[in-house]
């Protein structure tokens, strides 16, 4: 069996830890599909725009391995592969359900997503209520997990930082911080996270820290400010691996950090 990419999908989030966990939740900005030209596909597009939402099929394109047994991030043990929405399968297909904003031409536009920049799409089809909505249906392990969701704010000066970095093409850290943070921050296991003191953390998004506070009473989590993950001897150094040593020079020098 041989499948072609119908298209290709486009967003800001690059990386496997700026993917949301599902697409219903998601703290993206949204995404388009770009269609392949000379298929006709502008005539399989037609009529497709009355429908709200639709089905994305995809390939998990980072993927390298698969894995029989996984632990979803709200799982506190390991569950099969397939009792999941885990993306190590045997077979690297995707499924999300996202909503439809838009049709021009070859691209579609769709609403807050789950996939990565560059994901192939092998197919869309359209969401109907009538035959994929089941209320009624049970959940499994996922039944017997308590949804603990914590408040995400950002204090002025992370606010100030993360609109710089956004200027900058950092675009997806705000999402992934509430993301991350929404749910078990406190989790050393699953995530780049580590204690500084008392009730202040840090996360690590790539080259930069970010520091946070949390309230467990008021289940909050407070965003406090960004730094550099550079040492002013790693700036000096010509090697730059991730080739962003300038955009850390020039952030230091707007926020003199």
């Amino acid at each position: 069996m041989h499948l072609e990419p119908i298209g290709t999908f486009h967003c800001e989030a690059r990386y496997p830890y700026d993917a949301a966990r599902q697409s219903p939740i998601a703290e993206s900005n949204g995404g388009n599909i770009v269609f392949e030209k000379g298929h006709n596909y502008e005539q399989a597009l037609q009529n497709l725009g009355g429908f709200s939402h639709i089905w994305l099929i995809y390939v998990f394109h980072l993927n390298q391995n698969w894995k029989p047994m996984v632990q979803p991030p709200r799982a506190s043990r390991k569950v099969g592969v397939f009792a999941s929405r885990a993306p190590y399968r045997p077979n690297p297909i995707g499924l999300s359900c996202v909503e439809l904003i838009s049709i021009q031409g070859l691209i579609v536009n769709v609403g807050p997503h789950d996939l990565l920049d560059g994901t192939p799409i092998l197919d869309i089809k359209p969401y109907l209520p009538y035959a994929d909505s089941f209320p009624e249906a049970k959940c499994g392990w996922v039944e017997d997990v308590a949804e603990d969701l914590w408040e995400v704010c950002f204090a002025l000066e992370a606010d100030q930082q993360l609109a710089w970095l956004e200027r900058a093409g950092v675009k997806a850290i705000r999402a992934f911080l509430r993301q991350q943070l929404r749910e078990l921050p406190f989790d050393q296991q699953r995530k780049r996270i580590r204690p500084i003191a008392g009730t202040q953390w840090e996360i690590a998004y790539r080259t930069w820290r970010i520091d946070y506070g949390v309230d467990e009473t008021a289940r909050r989590v407070m965003v406090q400010r960004v730094r550099s993950a550079y040492t002013d001897e790693d700036l000096l150094s010509l090697d730059d691996r991730y080739e962003d040593k300038a955009q850390h020079r020039e952030f230091r020098n707007a926020f003199r950090t």
